[in-house]
């Protein structure tokens, strides 16, 4: 598998690809998707206070018939809650890949950045309707913080996890 920078031209077809394959995602948080749209929001959302310029958009790719497939994308913005953290928008796998070490692979990338970055904490938000995604950040070392909101849109309740990216001493 190869995780690289994603460009919005170049790589638009494939991202609408995956925003297609990975529905059930969409259909969890928001009732429904149009991978089109997904497709360019990717690129332009993120958190409060944060600029999308500053933010990494990875693609994880998996070779199929010797061909690189987008299989796995990744949202990294800077300075959300707090100015020096870091906050994962948004991970989503093809579900072809679930549960078999790609999540990982692609957080590992997501949090070696982070570090580099120089952000103490990685957050992430987690929707109440998706235990299994709930189960995944936690084994990964994510833990709750206490906030939770309801999603003006969806009325779904999310909750905010976060991970702390310093290495304990010793």
């Amino acid at each position: 598998m190869l995780i690289r920078n994603l460009d919005p031209d170049q790589d638009r077809a494939a991202l609408i690809a995956l925003q297609t394959e990975a529905q059930d995602y969409w259909h969890l948080a928001e009732g429904g998707c149009n991978p089109v749209e997904k497709a360019a929001a990717f690129f332009t959302d993120c958190p409060p206070n944060c600029d999308p310029a500053d933010s990494h958009h990875l693609g994880l790719f998996q070779n199929y018939a010797g061909q690189p497939v987008l299989s796995g994308i990744a949202e990294l913005s800077f300075g959300f809650p707090t100015r020096q953290d870091a906050y994962l928008g948004l991970m989503l796998l093809a579900p072809r890949l679930r549960g078999q070490g790609a999540g990982a692979l692609l957080l590992t990338e997501v949090e070696q950045r982070a570090r580099a970055a120089g952000s103490p904490n990685l957050y992430l938000a987690v929707l109440d309707t998706n235990p299994r995604g709930r189960s995944f950040w936690q084994r990964e070392g994510f833990t709750p913080t206490g906030l939770s909101r309801r999603d003006a849109d969806s009325s779904i309740l999310l909750h905010r996890l976060c991970k702390s990216l310093i290495k304990p001493a010793g």
